[in-house]
């Protein structure tokens, strides 16, 4: 299937790594333009000459902390520089700290309403005028498993990526009819540096080894098995197409079946 997404112009946050690294590389293979960026430069640039080598795109790396307001007014900027235009936003960004409700501290909940919540209407904000004048456009966030079922440890998560679910669906109705879709993407399970971060610190707590630990979250799905990020870019790659007309304001599960929820 034709995405239709040759020469389209994709900002990816998170990129240097994990999920954001393989949404800029499916994207690229698809023909988009892809913008990238993450804090480590060296990281960034290593994705980006892995990515133009592997498919012949297109990729403007932009180093930068994204929780920073002028980072994300910079990256707009270099993406309208370096293309001309603006096409798809896939919103990605560094989780919140690990946090229990009771206990999480005062710079816990700072940084992460600023890096999972504020961060997300930031880049929209940013963003939204560019896509306009392109005729419309697509916004994909990634957000987490955690807006559907609390895990161990990662309330902060929870707490401010369901505000983002909120926002979403606000936003998604007041540019529907500027040709803007906006949906979320929630990774469960799905193999990262982030995933192994938040299984190392669970198998700590509960005095198993990593492997034990990653053995339990693939048990726990119903596919039995961790994910690969590309299952997950693939999904973002359509939503980010052509293909995709009529889906707005809907957040996707991406867990082979992890959460059990109905709705």
């Amino acid at each position: 299937m034709d995405l239709g997404l040759k020469d389209k112009v994709a900002i990816i946050g998170g990129a240097s790594k994990g999920l954001g690294r393989a949404c800029a590389q499916v994207l690229s293979e698809e023909g988009a333009k892809v913008v990238i960026c993450s804090r480590t430069a060296a990281d960034l640039e290593q994705a980006a000459d892995e990515i133009r080598e592997s498919t012949g795109g297109e990729v403007l790396a932009y180093p930068a902390d994204l929780d920073r307001l002028e980072s994300i007014t910079g990256l707009i900027a270099a993406a309208l520089e370096q293309f001309g235009g603006i096409d798809v936003l896939v919103n990605n960004s560094g989780g919140p700290p690990l946090g229990r409700s009771a206990t999480a501290t005062e710079e816990q909940w700072e940084t992460a309403v600023q890096r999972s919540l504020i961060f997300f209407g930031r880049m929209c904000r940013e963003g939204i005028p560019h896509l306009r004048e392109r005729g419309g456009g697509r916004i994909i966030n990634i957000l987490a498993s955690t807006v559907y079922n609390p895990i161990p440890n990662l309330a902060l998560s929870g707490a401010t990526r369901m505000g983002v679910v909120a926002y979403a669906k606000s936003l998604a109705d007041e540019v529907g009819r500027d040709g803007i879709l906006v949906n979320n993407v929630c990774p469960g399970s799905i193999l990262s540096d982030r995933m192994l971060s938040n299984v190392t610190s669970r198998a700590n707590e509960l005095g198993i080894t990593v492997e034990e630990a990653l053995a339990m979250r693939a048990a726990d799905t119903a596919v039995g098995r961790v994910g690969e990020p590309v299952e997950l870019a693939n999904l973002v790659a359509f939503l980010a197409s052509e293909r995709s007309t009529y889906i707005t304001g809907t957040t996707i599960l991406v867990d082979g079946g992890l959460v059990r929820s109905v709705m």
